[in-house]
């Protein structure tokens, strides 16, 4: 009978898990009614899961910057007019007085937007750091060297990257995509050749970026695993491994990646920068031209060339975004598959105690608990 209670005491109340047997005071299992934070399967889910309201109300911003940005291309057509026909230069002062207001009201926009996508921004690297260290928590002891400089080279680097996008993660491409679309529709309005020039132009840059921009994704992914397998043999103990020849030539390949990622980037810079100013050249003929026979006006020309010069930032920009968006799918996934062997090698840890101190039983009247 006294065994019986012993036992009873012992093993007290267990629960099927993975297979094992485990005392329900051994589970470990972040986001199952734990303190420890845990990651969704995507990055999309990420994105959704720490800021789905917060992405909404900076949308609605992006929706308001998108609709006045034409309105400084307005007025500087207004003001050249004005100068070379009418020469009221009352009006013209009014008008330029307006051109500031509506400028600093559109920086003023554009600044508060920039704010609330850094406190997002932050919030989410927040929230991945405090995934990462409470995995660490969680693990104790029982985790190799190895994992934890996995766990260091996240929470150091990788976190902030994937932090930093999600911030603009919705309102960077539907910034770009609104201001695209307002130019091209006010050139259109102006005239519709100069707007099919700018139409070449974008259609000319999408032949080479979405190549070029793969070959850089494969770069940069490569790199972090290279980072990864570096700050791992830094911290692992066998020295068989861990040789400096090995280091030396894991940083020769982490600098032959980088390089490579540099001389894509700035020839595809090259090239944006050598398109756009193919169709300035364009733009700037074919209105000399129309002016010169009197179908246009000469404010209509200089309207169209600053809305050329502006359609190559927003496409340099959702260039750099969607550039950003693969190396951050990369980053995520690499970070998720971490998390999910951290998470499998501290079921297997849980286990491994919850099985030795079952086989050890009990050790005695003064042991009726486990410690």
């Amino acid at each position: 009978m006294a065994m019986a209670e012993l036992t009873s005491a012992t093993i007290k109340p267990f629960s099927y898990f993975q297979g094992r047997c485990a005392p329900s005071h051994c589970r470990v299992l972040p986001g199952k009614g734990g303190d420890t934070p845990y990651l969704a399967n995507s990055l999309c889910g990420f994105i959704v899961k720490t800021s789905a309201r917060h992405q909404l109300a900076i949308a609605a911003i992006t929706i308001v910057l998108c609709l006045v940005i034409t309105v400084p291309l307005e007025l500087q057509r207004r003001i050249v007019n004005d100068a070379l026909q009418r020469h009221d230069f009352h009006t013209i002062g009014i008008l330029a007085v307006g051109y500031f207001l509506v400028a600093i009201a559109q920086r003023g926009i554009k600044l508060a937007m920039n704010v609330y996508r850094s406190w997002v921004s932050e919030s989410s690297t927040r929230y991945l750091r405090s995934t990462v260290l409470g995995s660490d928590r969680s693990a104790g002891n029982d985790w190799s060297g190895s994992q934890r400089g996995v766990d260091i080279s996240i929470v150091l680097s990788e976190a902030d990257p994937i932090g930093s996008f999600v911030g603009s993660s919705l309102s960077e491409p539907l910034l770009q995509c609104g201001v695209l679309a307002s130019l091209l529709v006010y050139m259109t309005f102006i005239n519709s050749s100069m707007a099919l020039i700018a139409v070449g132009a974008l259609t000319l840059q999408m032949c080479f970026v979405p190549a070029m921009q793969s070959a850089i994704n494969r770069r940069a992914t490569a790199r972090i695993l290279t980072l990864r397998a570096v700050s791992s043999a830094l911290n692992s103990s066998p020295r068989a491994v861990n040789t400096p020849s090995r280091q030396l030539q894991m940083a020769d390949h982490v600098f032959a990646l980088n390089m490579g990622i540099y001389k894509i980037k700035h020839l595809m810079n090259f090239l944006i920068n050598g398109s756009v100013h193919l169709s300035m050249a364009c733009v700037l003929a074919l209105g000399g031209y129309l002016v010169s026979i009197g179908k246009i006006d000469a404010g209509s020309v200089v309207a169209c060339a600053a809305g050329l010069s502006k359609v190559s930032d927003p496409w340099g920009d959702f260039v750099d975004w969607f550039r950003d968006l693969r190396m951050t799918q990369a980053r995520y996934a690499l970070l998720r598959q971490a998390e999910l062997r951290s998470k499998a090698n501290r079921i297997h840890d849980v286990s491994k105690r919850c099985e030795r101190r079952i086989n050890a039983g009990p050790r005695g009247p003064a042991h009726s608990q486990i410690d």
